[in-house]
């Protein structure tokens, strides 16, 4: 069976070719984590700083004090105080949230334009949006600078489509033109499939935002908003971040059908291992015999022994003769011109199945654009010394998202982590993704960069997995993301202190999870200067922890959205959700500004610049 065009450029793009690998250094073991903080702590903890590595002439940090509102809050003017009590204080309404949208719509007919953005920007835009423009958030970010506290820029116009036009979209987008002619889009998994009753992806989720696909004009222009942040992330501060989300960039179809595919070669991996004694192991710890490996092939009619005679060859292989994931991985790639390989043996029925429908010559045009696109920003991102994270998404397409983003990471991350691949630890699968992926940028050589989150679609996962008939990929519970939380984090600290080239983003709101990850930080010798460990936060949310973290001298940064009042309106809705679901975390929160305000009163400096 030939391999369509696109299926061959799709594969050269995500191509997990692994170099030879030093017979003396076989795959590293994954490593033992340590024990998660106690949860729900509500005592006052005060961090001691980490001691400097080895060799090394550096004053430690100060001490971090979560507790300090003064600290927390001195970059804060007294109105900006009592406005972040009003708007949380509004947050945990539950009627006013759950009716925001109306609401807010009431109130600009009743106000008017102009009035109404007055009060927006007085109130909830002011809290967690920057400015309308680059020019008017540069004020904002250079005061954050002065306090220790970076900037991830995102221009966070959103469009707010009904409930009919997304599904519309999300139908269309997600169906191969040879699905619509002819049929068979059933014949593809039930989880890589478009669903009518989930078609709208933003049902369920508040702390992200969703594209759908228009046509290629309107991902152009997505990229295009795109390359202005990293410009303006660049043009406003050193050492910056800014976020993409792949659905943007290209027709959701690719990213569907390519899933499918690394699935299910993983997935065929795991069965053979299966065979062989392995069930069970983690992903790193299997290892298949090549010699029963290829009878297998033979038998499976994938290939014949002779086939499969070039593919294992000792240069592919360590000197045990075995095949790893990594080793797997690498035959789904264009330079080995094995067009068997995508077909795969279903093993309950032992037939062979097709892993891409064929492509529309548009079809090709649209997945090559895409690709295109990807390739333009992270150019950008690299002349302009601007780190670009790639947000994580829903789980049915998440596996082709990482793997593209492994690709940019294998090219744009030699000399220094410029491309951040984000981890959702909510996910079952989260340990053997960060493991596998750090293995590979080990064993080839690039710097390792990831932004490790709980995950920002469990609802939406959850109901689609049970009303469709798959499994739920997400943890059975709260405290279980914790845990893969902070065993991701431990295994990727560890490889910092072993090798210093890997680099991670602790996006999270967790007080506990900080303080996880300072106390692993002073035990392995892991130093803030060394700029390897991130810590970020939301604008408008959760200062008691960023502002004495970048004041201790940890880099840390704050999610800074912008755009015109009323085109964010969508993700200031998102943000009341939000804080209305987090009620402990916005009750504490609430309290540490009502402490500040009470201090500042009473020491008379309420009035004061000076704090």
């Amino acid at each position: 069976m030939a391999a369509p065009p696109a299926v061959r450029a799709l594969c050269a793009a995500a191509r997990l070719g692994v170099p030879r690998r030093l017979r003396s250094a076989p795959a590293t073991a994954p490593r033992g984590t340590a024990p998660p903080p106690a949860a729900g702590s509500g005592a006052r903890q005060v961090l001691q700083p980490p001691p400097p590595p080895r060799g090394a002439e550096r004053d430690p940090p100060p001490v971090v004090d979560f507790g300090d509102t003064r600290e927390a809050f001195r970059s804060k003017s007294s109105a900006e105080l009592l406005r972040g009590l009003v708007v949380l204080g509004l947050c945990a309404v539950g009627p006013l949230v759950e009716h925001n949208r109306e609401l807010l719509r009431l109130c600009q007919r009743v106000l008017g334009q102009a009035l109404f953005e007055r009060l927006m920007k007085m109130t909830f835009y002011g809290q967690f949006v920057a400015g309308e423009d680059q020019e008017a958030i540069k004020p904002l970010i250079r005061r954050n600078q002065a306090f220790g506290v970076g900037a991830v820029l995102d221009y966070s116009v959103e469009e707010d489509l009904s409930t009919e036009e997304a599904e519309r979209q999300e139908l269309d987008s997600c169906t191969s033109a040879a699905e619509k002619e002819m049929g068979g889009a059933e014949q593809r998994e039930k989880q890589y499939r478009a669903h009518p009753g989930f078609g709208d992806r933003r049902g369920g989720v508040i702390s992200a935002r969703t594209y759908f696909y228009a046509d290629e004009a309107k991902c152009d222009q997505h990229m295009e908003t795109f390359l202005h942040c990293i410009d303006a992330s660049s043009g406003s501060s050193e050492n910056g971040f800014s976020a993409i989300k792949l659905t943007a960039l290209g027709r959701p179809q690719f990213l569907l059908q390519f899933s499918e595919v690394l699935v299910k070669w993983r997935r065929f991996f795991h069965q053979m291992a299966a065979e062989q004694g392995q069930a069970g192991r983690a992903a790193l710890e299997v290892r298949l015999e090549a010699e029963k490996l290829r009878e297998a092939l033979a038998n499976l009619g994938i290939a014949t022994k002779a086939e499969t005679q070039r593919w294992f060859t000792g240069e592919n292989l360590g000197i045990s003769g075995t095949v790893d994931l990594l080793d797997w991985n690498s035959l789904i790639d264009s330079r080995t011109k094995l067009s068997k390989l995508l077909l795969v043996p279903n093993m309950q029925t032992g037939q062979l199945e097709p892993l891409l429908s064929r492509f529309t010559e548009e079809e090709d045009l649209q997945m090559k654009r895409m690709l295109q696109r990807m390739d333009v920003l992270a150019k950008r991102a690299t002349e302009t010394g601007v780190r670009l994270m790639v947000d994580a998404e829903q789980s049915y397409f998440q596996p082709a998202i990482s793997r593209l983003t492994l690709e940019m990471q294998r090219r744009f991350n030699r000399d220094r982590a410029i491309i951040f691949n984000t981890y959702q630890c909510y996910l079952k699968e989260a340990y053997d993704n960060v493991t596998v992926d750090v293995e590979l940028s080990r064993r080839e050589g690039w710097h390792f960069g990831t932004k490790l989150v709980r995950g920002a679609y469990m609802e939406q996962e959850r109901e689609r997995a049970a009303q469709i008939g798959y499994e739920d990929p997400i943890n059975p519970t709260y405290e279980k993301t914790n845990e893969m939380y902070h065993r991701c984090l431990d295994y990727i600290l560890e490889e910092i202190k072993h090798s210093r080239k890997a680099n991670v983003m602790v996006a999270s709101h967790n007080e506990d999870t900080v303080k996880f990850t300072l106390r692993r930080m002073m035990e392995l010798g892991i130093h803030p200067s060394e700029k390897k460990v991130y810590f970020g936060q939301l604008l408008g949310m959760c200062d008691q922890i960023t502002f004495p973290l970048g004041q201790a001298g940890f880099p840390v940064y704050k999610y800074v959205p912008y755009g015109p009042v009323q085109e964010v309106l969508p993700y200031l809705s998102r943000r009341a959700q939000e804080n209305r679901g987090f009620m402990e975390r916005a009750n504490r929160e609430r309290d540490l500004l009502w402490s500040e305000v009470k201090r500042r009163l009473l020491t008379g400096t309420f009035f004061s610049s000076s704090h």
